[in-house]
C-alpha cells in the first residue's frame, strides 16, 4: 500500500523513521492518519538521488506485513497535485459552491422524480376512470 511519509530524525536512536501522514485508498482518494505512525528506517534505505534528511516528504510503499518495498522523494508528486488540482483554480471555496450547486440538482432532481410519480399516478386513476365509463357504456348498449 502506498503511503505519504515525512522522515523524521530519532535522536534517541540516532536513525531515521517515516511519520506516516496519509494512505493511498484508490488512485485519486487518499485518507489522513490521524495516529501518529512512525516506522524505523533502517540503514540500507534510500532514496534515489536523495540525501535522507529531517522534514523530506517521502511516497512510501508498505508490503502487506508492513515492511518498507520502495521509498521515492515526493516533490515530484506534489508539483503534480499543485498543477492539476491547485493551477486552474480549483480552491476549497469553488469546490463548496460545486457541492451546492450539485446538492441543488439533487433536490431538484427528487422533486422532478415526485412530480412525475404524482402524474402517474394521475394518469393511472383517468384509466381506470375511462375503463369504468366503457364498461358502463357497453353494459348500458347491452341493456337497451
Amino acid at each position: 500500500m502506498l503511503y505519504l511519509a515525512k522522515v523524521h530524525k530519532n535522536d534517541f536512536l540516532d536513525q531515521y523513521e517515516l511519520r506516516l501522514l496519509a494512505r493511498q485508498e484508490s488512485p485519486n482518494f487518499w485518507l489522513t492518519i490521524s495516529e501518529e505512525t512512525l516506522i524505523l528506517l533502517g540503514k540500507g534505505h534510500a532514496i534515489h538521488n536523495k540525501t535522507i534528511n529531517n522534514n523530506l516528504l517521502v511516497l512510501v510503499k508498505l508490503s502487506p506485513g508492513g515492511e518498507i518495498e520502495t521509498i521515492e522523494d515526493a516533490t515530484d508528486w506534489v508539483i503534480n497535485l499543485v498543477e492539476i488540482y491547485l493551477s486552474p483554480g480549483i480552491t476549497p471555496e469553488f469546490l463548496q459552491q460545486e457541492a451546492v450547486k450539485m446538492e441543488n440538482w439533487q433536490q431538484s432532481l427528487t422533486l422532478q422524480n415526485q412530480d412525475l410519480a404524482r402524474r402517474s399516478l394521475e394518469l393511472e386513476a383517468r384509466r381506470e376512470q375511462i375503463e369504468a365509463l366503457e364498461e358502463k357504456y357497453q353494459n348500458y348498449e347491452l341493456g337497451d
